[in-house]
């Protein structure tokens, strides 16, 4: 069965892109730590970062590094931090957002309910870094 993650690379379910090469996505997290809250999966699916092929993990981590100048400069802060987890959804990917503490990347934080227009407006603020 497809991942929501994979849902969204084809279309099933919207997103709010940031950003996208031949084989990785980036967009908003709906359910964010911290607004700016970024992911960026493979297009491929695979649930393990690590079993992705070399140019694709080479590709969505050049990707990350991309996106993360437009987030710190859409959302100042000490840093953009980096998380991979992958507990939440069986499909490799990797978290940016911004942070300004330790606890701005703490998973069991409750996470922020955004409205769309907030997440809209979001998109909209990093994409214009990009």
């Amino acid at each position: 069965m497809a991942s929501i993650f994979s849902k969204i690379v084809k279309g099933e379910i919207p997103s709010y892109k940031i950003a996208e090469t031949e084989s990785c996505y980036a967009f908003l997290d709906i359910f964010p730590l911290t607004e700016g809250h970024t992911l960026v999966i493979p297009k491929m699916e695979v649930d393990n970062l690590f079993d992705l092929p070399d140019s694709i993990y080479s590709e969505l981590w050049s990707l990350a590094k991309r996106i993360a100048p437009a987030i710190q400069k859409a959302y100042p802060c000490i840093k953009v931090g980096v998380a991979v987890v992958g507990l939440e959804v069986p499909h490799a990917h990797i978290h940016l957002m911004p942070i300004n503490s330790i606890q701005d990347i703490n998973f069991a934080r409750p996470k922020l309910q955004l409205t769309p227009e907030i997440l809209k407006a979001s998109q909209e603020k990093i994409c214009k870094f990009l």
